[in-house]
């Protein structure tokens, strides 16, 4: 009798040593983020930024977005990871990319030697979270689960749209009239004239990375092609939490009186940070539906 209860009781799943070792980077991601939000002068004011007033605002709006949603958000992966939850390594490849694009600016984009500053004492604390974020892309992209529902043909049409509307107003309405002026009058631009390292750095990552991923990803999602899916998933999540956080950067330079603020663009990304929320939301809806038990990814096999 007692054999036979045992062989009925339902058996739990053995956890993946992927699926656990996704969940402690995506913990000590939260952390490390958090962390470095508030060494900085968001919070304690250890760490000073070695950059111009207008870009100060930009990284106190940075800090407040990963300090209040990013970090959350990546703490909330790390326990659906350990569950085995198929939303985990697709939340981690978005905040991966999140990181690794926000954290080599705040790296690279500093006026050393030239502002004054400490920011390159706290480089250890900062290469931890770029480290993180590069291993959560690996490990979340090795762990999507291999069969990922499709989207209805209306949530399609409006993610590959909304990812090249996205290109079209980094492109026009972003950062094109900003280079024709540092090209003609740089000290027209008090952004430019006062710290030009982050200027440039932004124009390359935004027109070299985020245009031609959204573009393509777009493109891919609009024609149907298998493997923008995956892409999709990766870019709505990765692009929300970098929506939210250039919309707190414009707030913050709003409310400190910024010369380089912009309500339009307040406004403008303010939208797309809605919109890309609510799609993204509207996107893992049917997997927030699945079972653990259901999951077809890497994780769900024992381990080795």
């Amino acid at each position: 009798m007692t054999a036979q209860l045992a062989t009925r009781a339902p058996q739990r799943p053995p956890i993946h040593r992927q699926s656990r070792l996704l969940a402690w980077a995506l913990a000590a991601t939260a952390g490390a983020i958090a962390a470095a939000a508030l060494v900085g002068p968001l919070g304690l004011g250890l760490m000073r930024y070695r950059t111009s007033d207008t870009t100060l605002n930009q990284l106190l709006g940075s800090d407040a977005a990963a300090l209040f949603v990013v970090a959350p958000l990546a703490l909330v992966a790390a326990l659906l990871a350990a569950r085995r939850h198929p939303v985990a390594p697709l939340l981690a490849t978005g905040v991966g990319g999140y990181a690794v694009y926000t954290y080599a600016q705040v790296i690279i984009g500093q006026e050393y030697l030239r502002l004054p500053g400490n920011v390159e004492r706290f480089f250890p604390l900062l290469l931890t979270v770029f480290l993180l974020a590069e291993a959560l892309l690996v490990l979340g992209w090795r762990g999507t689960p291999a069969h990922l529902p499709p989207p209805s043909p209306r949530l399609a049409r409006t993610a590959g749209v909304t990812l090249l509307v996205l290109a079209a107003f980094l492109v026009f309405g972003q950062h094109l009239r900003p280079m024709l002026i540092a090209w003609q009058d740089p000290s027209r631009l008090t952004e430019y004239a006062s710290s030009p390292t982050p200027f440039w750095m932004v124009k390359l990552m935004d027109l070299g990375i985020i245009v031609p991923a959204a573009v393509a990803t777009g493109i891919g999602v609009l024609r149907h092609a298998p493997w923008a899916r995956r892409m999709m998933y990766a870019l709505l999540t990765g692009y929300s939490c970098l929506a939210v956080s250039v919309a707190a950067m414009a707030v913050v330079m709003i409310a400190n009186g910024d010369p380089d603020a912009s309500p339009a663009l307040a406004v403008g990304f303010g939208l797309f940070a809605l919109l890309f929320v609510t799609l993204t939301a509207m996107l893992y809806r049917p997997l927030l539906r699945r079972r653990v038990d259901d999951y077809d990814g890497p994780y769900a096999a024992a381990d080795e």
